[in-house]
């Protein structure tokens, strides 16, 4: 189910910008990479677990203990399936600034990346030049051409697909140790970089102006002109 906030220009502005880039064909000089981190909860058993057996259902006991938390840092690219992921205890400027020059150094024959992220007050500029030389903190700022995804939307930036199949594929069992959690997460993005497995976007700007007419509307009317027959 999406989450979609309050609609005005600004979203359908940001919103329009967002899909007009992902209609975009393959161009290894101006790559479409959807970028993202989120929490990841390192939860271990307070009772010595049952062992499995044979043909049954493995069992938990309910009872568990929280060893903290990590952060998830990762990038797809859609049309490739090319992703890029990292683990770190935190989720500071520092953690952003790294990755990004990873994720840049990483396409060398790029001439701009194009990037889709959220508005997340770590996810800017100003980490670079916190981080870095000024002369470093430029040039990996000139790598990128940004796309920031409107307030409660991030059903817009593609790396949420990739984070749900994570939920679902890795992370649904308890993983007591950032250790053992890097190791699990990093080996499943591997196998699906290994499958080159891409993300087929139906969503459009046309298919936007149909589907979310009454919300075109109440930004302008004449918008009604979009409206399914």
């Amino acid at each position: 189910m999406w989450c979609i906030g309050k609609i005005n220009a600004a979203f359908l502005a940001q919103m329009e910008r967002i899909l007009s880039v992902y209609a975009l064909g393959y161009d290894p000089k101006y790559p479409v990479i959807c970028f993202d981190e989120r929490p990841c909860f390192l939860i271990g058993d307070k009772i010595e677990p049952i062992a499995m057996q044979s043909g049954k259902v493995k069992k938990e006991h309910y009872a568990y203990e929280k060893n903290g938390s990590c952060a998830l840092l990762a990038a797809i690219e859609p049309l490739t399936g090319k992703r890029i992921a990292q683990i770190h205890e935190h989720r500071t400027m520092k953690e952003y600034a790294h990755f990004m020059r990873d994720l840049a150094n990483s396409y060398p024959q790029a001439l701009k990346i194009r990037l889709v992220e959220d508005n997340l007050n770590t996810h800017t500029i100003n980490a670079f030049y916190e981080h870095f030389p000024a002369d470093e903190a430029f040039s990996l700022a000139q790598r990128f051409e940004f796309y920031h995804t409107p307030l409660s939307a991030s059903w817009l930036n593609m790396i949420e697909i990739e984070f749900s199949a994570l939920a679902r594929l890795c992370l649904d069992r308890r993983i007591p140790t950032l250790d053992k959690l890097e190791h699990e997460v990093l080996a499943f993005f591997k196998d699906r970089n290994d499958k080159k497995i891409k993300i087929n976007w139906q969503f459009s700007i046309e298919t936007a102006r149909t589907k979310l007419n009454r919300k075109y509307r109440q930004v302008n009317p004449e918008n009604e002109k979009y409206m399914e027959t």
